[in-house]
C-alpha cells in the first residue's frame, strides 16, 4: 500500500513539473524571451515582430540586430525584421546557424568577432531564443566580455527554453561549445 501511494505520489509530482515546464517555455515564447544579458551592452531574444523590435531597439538604443536564422528575403518575418531595424536607425547582420547542427571552431570564432565589431547594445536572435542565441550568448560573454566559463555557461539553460539533452538536436549546440572550449584551452 505505501509504495502504491509513493508512485501515484511520484508520478503526480511528474506531472505537475511537466506541466509547469511546458507552461514556462510558453511563456517565454509569448514574451519573445527578451532578455538583458549585459545591460547597455548585449541583449536576447526570440524572433520578434516588427513592433517589438522597433518597441526594443528604442528603450534599449539597441544599434545592432544580429539574426542567427540566416538571410530570408521574401521571407514575412525576415522583411519586417530588415524594415523595423533600419527604419529605427540600427544595423542588421544575418549569420546563418542551426539548432540542430554543430557550429565548428572556426564559425564560433567568427561569431565571436563578428559579435565583438558590431556597435552596441547589440541584440542577438533566433527562432525562440533558446538554443542558437543561448550558444552565441556564451561565446560573446566568454570570448568577446572575458565571463568566467560558468557564468557564460549559465546562457545555455532552460532559464532561456535550451533543453540540453543528448537525445535532443539542440544538444549540437553542446557540443559545439565543448569544441570551442578544447580549441581556447578552457577545462570543460
Amino acid at each position: 500500500m505505501k509504495l502504491r501511494t509513493a508512485i501515484k505520489t511520484l508520478l503526480g509530482l511528474c506531472t505537475v513539473t511537466l506541466i509547469a515546464s511546458g507552461l514556462y517555455l510558453a511563456l517565454l515564447q509569448i514574451s519573445g524571451n527578451f532578455h538583458e544579458v549585459i545591460p547597455g551592452t548585449y541583449y536576447r531574444s526570440a524572433q520578434l515582430s516588427g513592433p517589438a523590435l522597433k518597441t526594443y531597439i528604442q528603450r534599449y538604443g539597441i544599434r545592432t540586430v544580429v539574426n542567427l536564422r540566416g538571410a530570408s528575403p521574401g521571407a514575412g518575418w525576415y522583411e519586417e525584421e530588415v524594415a523595423a531595424t533600419h527604419a529605427n536607425g540600427a544595423g542588421h547582420i544575418d549569420f546563418a546557424m542551426s539548432a540542430a547542427s554543430e557550429l565548428s571552431v572556426e564559425r564560433s570564432l567568427e561569431l565571436a568577432a563578428l559579435l565583438r565589431a558590431a556597435p552596441k547594445p547589440v541584440l542577438v536572435h533566433c527562432r525562440a531564443g533558446a538554443d542558437r542565441t543561448g550558444l552565441a550568448s556564451v561565446v560573446f560573454l566568454q570570448q568577446v566580455e572575458g565571463a568566467t566559463e560558468t557564468a557564460a555557461e549559465s546562457q545555455l539553460s532552460f532559464a532561456f527554453g535550451h533543453i540540453g539533452l543528448p537525445f535532443l538536436k539542440a544538444y549540437a549546440m553542446e557540443r559545439s561549445w565543448e569544441a570551442l572550449e578544447k580549441s581556447i584551452g578552457l577545462k570543460s
